[in-house]
């Protein structure tokens, strides 16, 4: 096993996508640290009550710090096709499996590296984000680290990432096609499943099956706050948790399923 996980390391990292895609995380992480930090510290004199940003200093620096979550986890949603998806679209699954005939080693190995990886993806949004984000909040006045939960938030983030790359991976498992799988994960990803959580907000029953949606259930990890659908309930972070970690378990394992029973040529 430790021999295929150093194969799946390898082959990502000897490639450019594995810095482009840090370079891009690292900046959507620092800009959106930069955006949210102006805007839950400029001055709310003239606003409404009713129209006012939170000003309790946890939640604030939650939202601060994880503001480009929302992108990076659609980064590492797209690592995880390709991790695969290029495998299928160069050939080079054939060699894979020859190399290491059991598949379900090869698999597993897919997994784990995924996670590590995604993990590493989580680091480096969290540079870019808390250094800048605790930058601008402490120069403003705002406490940067108000309690222990903003620890757990940064930490709760990095596991975000690696399960949204398992994510990815099954998807590119279930999609053949590489093109497709990327544009299909990502689109479902970013407007089809927040617009209908967004629709289903505004009906009772709806509103509970909303919040247990891959974004919403990332949301909750974070920051307990789903910005994108109004005064939903959310669930509680460990259960956002179990909730994102069962989607990644459900794909990665029929993605598992499917590549240990299919013929492969």
């Amino acid at each position: 096993m430790l021999g295929a996980i150093k194969s799946e390391f390898r082959k990502y990292f000897s490639t450019r996508m594995w810095w482009g895609m840090a370079m891009a995380i690292f900046l959507v992480s620092a800009v959106f640290a930069l955006g949210f930090a102006f805007l839950y510290t400029m001055d709310q004199s003239g606003v409404p009550p009713e129209q006012q940003m939170s000003t309790d200093p946890t939640e604030i620096a939650n939202s601060v710090y994880t503001a480009g979550l929302s992108v990076a986890y659609l980064l590492t949603l797209a690592v995880g096709v390709m991790q695969i998806g290029s495998e299928y679209r160069h050939k080079t699954i054939t060699s894979t499996f020859l190399a290491t005939p059991k598949r379900t080693r090869v698999m597993g190995a897919k997994v784990i590296s995924l996670l590590a990886i995604g993990a590493m993806y989580g680091v480096i949004s969290l540079i870019g984000s808390v250094g800048v984000g605790a930058l601008i909040l402490s120069s403003r006045g705002f406490e940067a680290f108000p309690s222990a939960e903003v620890g757990r938030t940064l930490l709760l983030s990095l596991l975000v990432l690696g399960l949204w790359a398992l994510i990815g991976l099954g998807a590119g498992i279930l999609i053949p096609n590489q093109v497709a799988a990327l544009l299909i994960s990502v689109g479902v990803a970013w407007i089809v499943e927040p617009v209908a959580g967004l629709a289903l907000s505004f009906l009772d029953w709806g509103a509970d099956v909303a919040k247990f949606f891959p974004s919403s259930a990332t949301q909750a990890i974070v920051s307990g706050v789903d910005t994108s659908m109004g005064q939903m309930d959310q669930l509680e972070w460990w259960a956002g948790a179990l909730v994102l970690a069962a989607y990644a378990a459900v794909l990665a394992g029929i993605g598992t399923m499917l590549t240990v029973r299919k013929d492969i040529s």
